[in-house]
């Protein structure tokens, strides 16, 4: 199991020194709140779904299209996107993925496109905020600590990196959508059936999971930092559940595989910094804000996840970002980027995982194909989007 080796690697690496004590601590101080919002907003979702709100809201929207293909095609994207942007790409591919591909069943459509969208969107909608992906939030407070000295605006703040990354964020959606309409413009044509409304086993506990993912929103882009909203919302559904399902909790709420997985990375990629990594990688990324300077960074953050996962490649570029605009320009090569290979991030692997339980077959080489089209069109705009907006030389 790849999560149990790479914490067993990483423990090694820490008892043994091979990451020195002071290092660990300043590692631990960095991604343990990282990791801790990681497993609330996992709780909350899984919860939430467990009483039936991705269900129920699916169902209100394909009741809403009015059978036309084109608007329900719609309504999934924006799903798909303000789940990435506001729960992170993770809870896209893990319980947006199964209300979609069965929301597309029950109405009598393919499902490739719907699915496809699913997880082409949860990697590239997922720039706008620190929360929509974990490399954000690793991001947000190095980019925080980059910015100009008597800089007026809190780069580490939701609403402060949105307002330098808007720019390449809306790019990430909006060219991913157009390509994707037009390849599947056939199949998206013509009506649908209106499936059944879902049944709810407990009113309830739908009506808490709704309150608590509506109040956790605003809170999640408010400034407090983002794992104590979640652990409250977490908190408050684990005891609704408690209540009135206790069935549904255990160990399997917590996302142990992504996280062992993701402490495992921090701390190996560590150590290999603290012995000289980063000077090699420094001599591939180069260095300056033109546009072809942070489009080489991009690239590299695109073969780089696409080739070892896009998590340890952003830990791995990170000190060759040495300002606030060549961290936004590597972030859209490891978050606009894993569109190609089946392991560049770990929401892909995830997305696979659902889908393949729904018995939808996936054709590893056409989709690949595709996410490279997609790739060589979306980042070269991304960043020029970045360059431009930022008024970079």
């Amino acid at each position: 199991m790849l999560s149990l080796a790479l914490v067993v690697a990483a423990l090694v690496v820490i008892t043994t020194g091979v990451l020195p004590g002071p290092d660990t601590a300043a590692l631990a101080d960095r991604v343990v709140p990282v990791l801790g919002f990681v497993v609330a907003i996992t709780i909350v979702t899984e919860l939430a779904a467990g009483a039936g709100l991705f269900s129920v809201l699916s169902g209100w929207l394909a009741r809403r299209g009015g059978r036309r293909v084109w608007m329900l095609w719609l309504f999934v994207i924006v799903l798909a996107t303000l789940s990435t942007i506001f729960l992170s790409l993770d809870t896209t591919a893990v319980l947006v993925t199964p209300v979609v591909v069965l929301l597309a069943l029950d109405a009598g459509l393919p499902p490739i496109p719907f699915a496809l969208a699913t997880v082409w969107l949860a990697n590239t909608a997922s720039l706008l905020l620190p929360i929509s992906n974990l490399t954000n939030l690793l991001a947000a407070t190095k980019i925080a600590g980059l910015a100009p000295t008597g800089s007026t605006v809190d780069l580490a703040s939701p609403f402060g990196f949105a307002s330098i990354v808007w720019a390449p964020a809306l790019v990430g959606i909006i060219v991913p959508v157009v390509l994707l309409t037009l390849l599947f413009r056939r199949q998206l044509r013509g009506t649908y059936r209106v499936p059944e409304r879902a049944s709810i086993d407990d009113r309830v506990l739908l009506i808490v999971s709704a309150v608590v993912v509506v109040v956790l929103l605003p809170l999640l882009v408010s400034g407090l930092p983002v794992w104590i909203p979640a652990t409250g919302g977490a908190v408050v559904l684990v005891a609704a559940f408690a209540l009135r399902r206790r069935s549904a909790l255990g160990p399997g709420l917590i996302p142990w595989a992504p996280v062992g997985i993701a402490a495992g990375l921090f701390v190996l990629v560590e150590a290999a910094q603290v012995h000289g990594l980063g000077s090699v990688v420094g001599a591939v990324a180069g260095s300056g804000s033109s546009f072809t300077d942070l489009l080489q960074l991009a690239g590299l953050g695109v073969v780089s996840a696409n080739g070892i996962n896009n998590l340890p490649a952003y830990l791995v570029l990170e000190p060759a970002a040495g300002s606030p605009v060549r961290l936004i320009a590597l972030l859209i090569g490891v978050n606009l980027g894993p569109l190609v290979t089946p392991w560049a991030s770990l929401a892909t692997l995830l997305w696979h995982q659902k889908v393949v339980s729904q018995g939808i077959s996936i054709r590893w080489g056409r989709f690949m194909l595709a996410g490279l089209v997609a790739v060589l069109v979306t980042v070269p705009l991304a960043v020029l989007a970045l360059w431009l907006s930022a008024g970079a030389p």
